[in-house]
Order: C-alpha cells, then sequence, then structure tokens
C-alpha cells in the first residue's frame, strides 16, 4: 500500500468561481463538487473551459473570484508544497529537461514530502518504485525521457504524478498520444486507484464514449458553464449533444458496459444556437 496515504476520500469543490485570462472571462459563477473517491470526467468541445477549471481546481491559475475548497479549506490559503501534498496535476503536454530518464523524472514527484536538504528514503524510493510498476515503466526506468514514444512518456509522467503520492489526482488529457490498447490501460488504471485505493480522480477527456464507459460522474460544460452533471445515462442524451456539439447522434447502450455511447450522424452537423 502507498505510504503517507491520508485515511479516508479528498473532498474538492468551486463556489461561485469565476476564472479568466485577462480580460477575457472563460468561466463565470462555477459551482462544482467533486464527488470524493469516485472518477469525474469533464467533457465540452474545445473552448468550453475544461483545462481551464482544471487548473484553477489544482491551484494553478487564480480565480477573478469565489472560493476552491480542499477539505473545507481555501487551496488560496496553502502553500504550494501544501497543496502538493494533497493534489497531483498531470498537466497538458508537460516538459522536461533534455537527458532526464524517466527514475529521474518519477523522482520529481517526491518534491512535496522532503526538505530541502532531506535525504532520499526509503518511503521515497518504494513510492517511486510502485508507480513505476503500476504503469508499467520499470523496464524504461534508466532511458532518456526523449527517446521514448509519445505513449511511454506519457505513462512517464502518471507515473511522476502516481508518486506524489496525493489523495486527488488532477489530469488533463491523460490519453494524449496513446494508441488505443494503452488509453485503456490507463483509464483501468485510474478505476482501480479509485476503486481499490480511494482516490479522488479528475479528468479532462475529449472521447465521450470512454468518459461514458469509465466515469462515475461527467461535468458537461459549454461555454465556461456546466449544462448538466450527474451519471454518464443522466448526461449522455441526443438534446445534449446537440445542444453542446451541435450534433446529432444517436445514444445507444454501450455493448459491454450498457454505458450510453454516442453515434453521430453522417453530415447532420447543426448550429447549437438555432437549437
Amino acid at each position: 500500500m502507498l505510504q503517507h496515504e491520508r485515511q479516508g476520500p479528498a473532498s474538492l469543490s468551486a463556489t461561485g468561481v469565476a476564472i479568466g485570462y485577462g480580460r477575457t472571462r472563460v468561466v463565470g459563477a462555477l459551482d462544482l463538487t467533486i464527488e470524493p473517491a469516485a472518477f469525474t470526467v469533464l467533457v465540452g468541445p474545445n473552448g468550453s473551459g475544461k483545462s481551464t477549471i482544471l487548473r484553477a481546481l489544482a491551484g494553478l491559475l487564480p480565480v477573478e473570484a469565489g472560493t476552491i475548497e480542499l477539505n473545507g479549506q481555501s487551496i488560496a490559503r496553502l502553500s504550494i508544497k501544501q497543496l502538493a501534498r494533497h493534489v497531483g496535476v498531470l498537466a497538458q503536454n508537460p516538459r522536461a529537461p533534455e537527458g532526464l530518464t524517466v527514475a529521474e523524472l518519477v523522482q520529481q514527484g517526491r518534491y512535496a514530502h522532503r526538505s530541502l536538504f532531506g535525504r532520499w528514503s526509503e518511503a521515497d524510493q518504494v513510492a517511486c518504485t510502485e508507480a513505476l510498476e503500476l504503469t508499467h515503466m520499470g523496464e524504461f526506468a534508466g532511458r532518456p525521457l526523449d527517446s521514448l514514444s509519445g505513449g511511454q512518456r506519457q505513462r512517464a509522467w502518471i507515473a511522476m504524478t502516481l508518486a506524489q503520492q496525493t489523495e486527488i489526482l488532477l489530469l488533463d488529457e491523460p490519453t494524449t498520444f496513446l494508441d488505443l490498447g494503452h488509453q485503456i490501460e490507463v483509464l483501468d488504471l485510474v478505476v482501480k486507484l479509485v476503486r481499490e485505493r480511494r482516490k479522488t480522480i479528475v479528468a479532462v477527456l475529449h472521447d465521450l464514449n470512454q468518459a461514458a464507459r469509465y466515469a462515475d460522474r461527467l461535468v458537461l460544460l459549454k461555454e465556461g458553464s456546466i449544462v448538466s452533471e450527474g451519471t454518464s445515462h443522466d448526461v449522455m442524451s441526443r438534446e445534449h449533444i446537440r445542444d453542446v456539439f451541435g450534433v446529432d447522434a444517436s445514444i445507444i447502450p454501450d455493448p459491454y458496459t450498457g454505458a450510453p455511447m454516442c453515434i453521430p450522424a453522417l453530415g447532420t452537423r447543426v448550429c447549437p444556437d438555432n437549437g
């Protein structure tokens, strides 16, 4: 079992949150409660605010109004290191110094648990070894990160996030650059962490059908606002798909899980604003 884990699931919520870049407001008056010990997926078209919300939840982007709370405390009152002990983040297209090995990258996930001049401990090593095993990256530990394929690099970054040993993981498009087999592998791992280790995980995904199949809860966004949230059966409807994506689609049961699947009709792109 991973060391230094909080007993019980963590809570994360946003109340009346507004987020923007300069004079551009991206998200306004957002109320969102992340269900503890569950897998929540943010879905919506490009520009709907998915990644912006994830960055704000991670404390990487200041809010213009409202409050984001971690376990009942405003994250604005926490230091970067304090927050990093509870919330791990995998950003889009992360970058590392040239020549850094996979093992060295994963070790970076331990910074929140160590003092400035603290020695490398057995607990640090156990955390990194398990993170590499969970992501099937152990055999690549000594390889330079920039010598790997895109999928292997992504798994290395996920391993670094797991080595951080946080109760909450925020993953921005974690299946980017992965082929279908490795996408399934990553999402199976996410579900395993939620079910077996009581992790609270929030991810941004573009594939609606994967989101519906794997998520405990979906949050459907449009222009920085929540259109619908709940189970996949609550959110995945023809009306919501048409409104948010401007596409006519059929919703059918996943033959393996029973979750709703979105099958777009051919040549029926519509304008959402015209209903």
